[in-house]
């Protein structure tokens, strides 16, 4: 059995996010949480919000054992990018992205 949670329009750009994520990939739910509560990366809080999210899915929905729970599958895709202009020198204008994040998390039982 599998339970999974979402996490939309994240403020981050995926490749910051990626580096968080990759982290955590495979780990048992405990492990994640704890390495995700000690990074000090950014994108570290709202993914452990997610993972937590998930496990109340798991616990709440389908009824799952937490302490077997394990990170199958968690998945970085890229949201819509924000275009913003920034002023530079004699009148030019310079394109700024502001990225955006889709996060995805599977959680399994062993």
């Amino acid at each position: 059995m599998e339970a999974q949670a979402t996490l939309r329009f994240l403020r981050m750009a995926p490749r910051k996010v990626r580096l968080v994520a990759d982290q955590v990939r495979g780990q048992p739910v405990e492990e994640a949480l704890k390495a995700l509560r000690f990074s000090p990366r950014a994108a570290s809080r709202p993914l452990k919000k997610l993972i937590e999210s998930a496990v109340a899915n798991a616990e709440n929905n389908h009824g799952l054992d937490i302490d077997t729970l394990w990170v199958s599958e968690i998945r970085v895709d890229e949201g819509p990018t924000l275009k913003r202009w920034r002023p530079r020198a004699q009148g030019r204008a310079f394109p700024v992205m502001k990225r955006t994040s889709h996060v995805s998390v599977v959680l399994a039982e062993r």
